[in-house]
Order: C-alpha cells, then structure tokens, then sequence
C-alpha cells in the first residue's frame, strides 16, 4: 500500500462554539480514490473546510499530515500551493472577475511564476474540451448566471488546471442532472491517478456509479465509524444511516 498522502488523526474541529468533529481518523495513500458518505450533519462538509483553512472552523484537537508535512500549520493559500484542492459544494459568484482572468491568476499563485498567454491559452482549450467546458463562458463572470452543472464543471476545470495532488470534492454530485453527472465524473475519472488522489464527499451512491471508490468511509455524529470497500455504499443504500442511530442537526448549511 501506497503511503497516506492525507493522514487525519483524532481531528476535532468546532464551528461557531460547537463541537461538530468529535475525533476523526482518516488515511488515504497516494493515487486512492475515497467516498465518505453520511447523513446531513454528521461532519463531512465541516471536515472538507476545516482542510481547507477556513478561518470559520476551529480545529481544536488533532493533527492532519498532507504529503508529509503539518497541513494545519499551513495558511489556507499555503495549502492550495501544497497541492491541496478543494471543489465547494455551492461554488462562489464573483462578479467583476471573468474566468479566464481567475484561472490565470490562480495558476500563476501556484506555480508561483507568470504563465505566458499562449501556455495558458492552449492549456485551457484542451482542459476545457476534456470537460465540455463551454469556451464561450471564459469571458463570463465567475459563476455568475451559470447553472449548478456549469459551476461544477468548472470546479473540476479548476482542478485539471491546477493539477493539484490531492482534491475533496465536497458534494460535487449535488444539484446535477445525470448528463451534467456523467460529464463530471468523466472529467474526475480522467485526472484521477497515480499522482492525484481524492476525497469524495456524497449522501447518495449516484455518483459513485460513475467514479468508483477505492474505499468507502461512513461519517455518522462527527466520526468516521466504518470503512469497507465500494460494496459499502451499495448497503448503504438499501439500508439508509439509521442503522448508525439519529444524526444531530448540522451546525452549518451542508456540515
């Protein structure tokens, strides 16, 4: 087995005063593909930001590794040059800032050198094409007017750009049809390898019919309490997380 490239251990994370990560254990090696599912509530989102550096959650016990080194230690732009990534579950509209010019200033804050026009052009155009990525859209404002399945495309057009080692894809399955689904889940499958991996973040199998996980994970009341392999999410949903007892209301929208 490869070596953890993401390696959780007892983190406790707190949102606006409220214990919501109660001691989590996680480990995903390089290259794996992982799904952590639950009910509303039970952390999965909380985890995903709290990786990320928002500022909003509090980690108030134990220590995430990412490729090695300190992950909490780290600002949240630190981060993302690390090679860590997150895909939001309601990407941002950010009026005034047209695609491209957020792609290219993004690319050039992790790389940390000025990526010439034509590069970033020819760059773009084959990501966008792997992606059914409308081009028209590149002179749009970020996000703004754009659908759940176009903002979704270009979150996974984010990634394929950036090329990140590891990616958490918070719910990206949420709010799309199955055509916008199957394009999605193409573009994952085609980054997906041996050097990124991911954490797959979802309440329903749906999506893990198109990408198939290496392990499965079950969060229920801010803890990871059982892994198995993808035949897991199969009884999860015959079964449904009831059998894990009664969720507590999510501290935040989507936690």
């Amino acid at each position: 087995m490869a070596e953890p490239i993401l390696k959780i251990e007892g983190l406790e994370v707190a949102v606006d005063g409220k214990q919501i990560l109660k001691g989590v254990d996680l480990a995903i090696p390089k290259g794996e593909v992982h799904a952590l599912m639950g009910p509303n509530g039970s952390g999965k989102s909380t985890m995903a930001y709290a990786l990320a550096g928002h500022p909003r959650y509090e980690v108030t016990g134990g220590s995430v590794t990412f490729d090695g080194e300190d992950l909490l230690e780290m600002e949240a732009d630190e981060r993302a040059k690390a090679g860590f990534f997150l895909a939001m579950q309601y990407p941002v509209e950010v009026p005034g800032v047209s695609v491209l010019n957020f792609l290219r200033t993004s690319l050039t804050a992790i790389r940390g050198e000025e990526i010439s026009p034509r590069e970033f052009m020819k760059l773009f155009q084959a990501k966008s094409k792997l992606l059914e990525f409308d081009a028209s859209f590149a002179d749009r404002y970020l996000n703004e007017g754009f659908s759940g399945g176009e903002k979704k495309r270009h979150e996974i057009l984010q990634m394929a750009m950036l090329e990140p080692k590891f990616a958490v894809l918070d719910e990206t399955d949420s709010g799309l049809d199955v055509d916008a689904l199957k394009v999605v889940s193409a573009g994952v499958n085609s980054l997906r390898g041996p050097e990124l991996g991911a954490l797959l973040i979802t309440h329903y199998t749906r999506i893990l019919r198109y990408i198939t996980p290496d392990v499965v994970h079950v969060m229920f009341d801010g803890r990871v309490v059982r892994t198995g392999g993808p035949e897991l999410a199969d009884e999860l949903e015959d079964r449904g997380y009831t059998q894990y007892g009664a969720a507590e209301a999510a501290a935040v929208p989507g936690a």
